[in-house]
């Protein structure tokens, strides 16, 4: 009888070994990136990419905005935070914690109901439509229509983006205010007269694009800072990155995600930006890109 036992043993034991092992090498490593809403549809289709040449990694992208991002990466209760901002920027952030990763830059675009019939407004009329100066599309060019505002939510970096560029330290008129900018724009296209932003990526034929000064928001534009209204899309660490999570961002700054991915989504690749902007909103040209 022991002999038996001792032959079952020396047979199971191996075999949980096995099994154990097994377990481990088909599980999958996850980490997660949370934040800004203008830059999770390219966070989530970079790592939908990365994941087809790793299927064993995989990331998990979430909202939240801009504000979420920063403070769950300074918690280091996420692995990435997502921001439009630099996190000097933002208010109980300790950015010397931080490791910021640059990977492009996007335009924040004002958008119209298709009914409005202007096509072109100055950085100025902008800050008085949207301060509550100017209250009606007649007082800017177009037909007698009141104009309905559709902000974005206190904490939203396209928000501190836009009010960074456009309102100059002027405050917003109060409003209605949306968090999702999917939302923002269905509202603009079901309301006549509204006026909101978007990031550039998220735009579409539902709603209509205001220029400035005659300037459209194009990738060239933005590029050459002819486009005023734009910020960084930055990815934080907690700290220098490692592991799978460095390897991601590597990933995201391989001229095949730069040409494939950030282009065809209406970002801007980093090392094409003709001018940097730093956390104060000062803008110089560069000569070798935005490192």
């Amino acid at each position: 009888m022991k002999k038996r036992l001792v032959a079952l043993f020396a047979i199971v034991i191996p075999m949980i070994f096995i099994l154990s092992g097994c377990k481990g090498s088909g599980s999958q490593q996850t980490i997660t990136a949370v934040g800004s809403s203008a830059a999770q549809p390219l966070v989530e289709l970079a790592g939908e990419e990365f994941t087809k040449s790793n299927s064993s990694e995989y990331v998990n992208v979430q909202g939240g905005g801009t504000g979420t991002g920063l403070s769950q990466i300074q918690q280091g209760a996420v692995d990435i935070g997502n921001s439009d901002l630099y996190a000097e920027q933002k208010k109980d952030i300790d950015a010397s914690k931080l490791v910021d990763h640059r990977i492009a830059a996007v335009a924040m675009v004002p958008i119209v109901n298709k009914n409005v019939k202007v096509k072109s407004l100055t950085i100025e009329q902008l800050k008085e439509i949207f301060s509550g100066e100017i209250t009606n599309w007649k007082q800017v060019g177009g037909q007698d229509l009141p104009i309905t505002i559709i902000n974005r939510a206190d904490g939203s970096g396209t928000r501190a983006a836009f009010e960074s560029d456009v309102m100059d330290g002027t405050p917003f008129v109060r409003s209605q205010e949306q968090d999702s900018s999917g939302m923002v724009r269905q509202i603009v296209y079901n309301t006549a007269g509204a006026i909101s932003y978007l990031a550039m990526p998220y735009l579409n034929d539902t709603v209509k694009t205001i220029n400035i000064n005659n300037i459209a928001p194009t990738i060239k534009n933005i590029e050459n800072n002819t486009w005023k209204i734009w910020s960084y899309e930055h990815l934080y660490t907690n700290g220098k990155p490692t592991g799978m999570t460095k390897d991601f961002l590597d990933f995201i700054m391989t001229k095949k995600v730069q040409n494939d991915v950030v282009k065809k989504m209406n970002y801007v690749p980093i090392n094409e930006m003709k001018y940097q902007k730093d956390y104060k909103g000062n803008v110089t040209p560069v000569t070798k890109g935005v490192k």
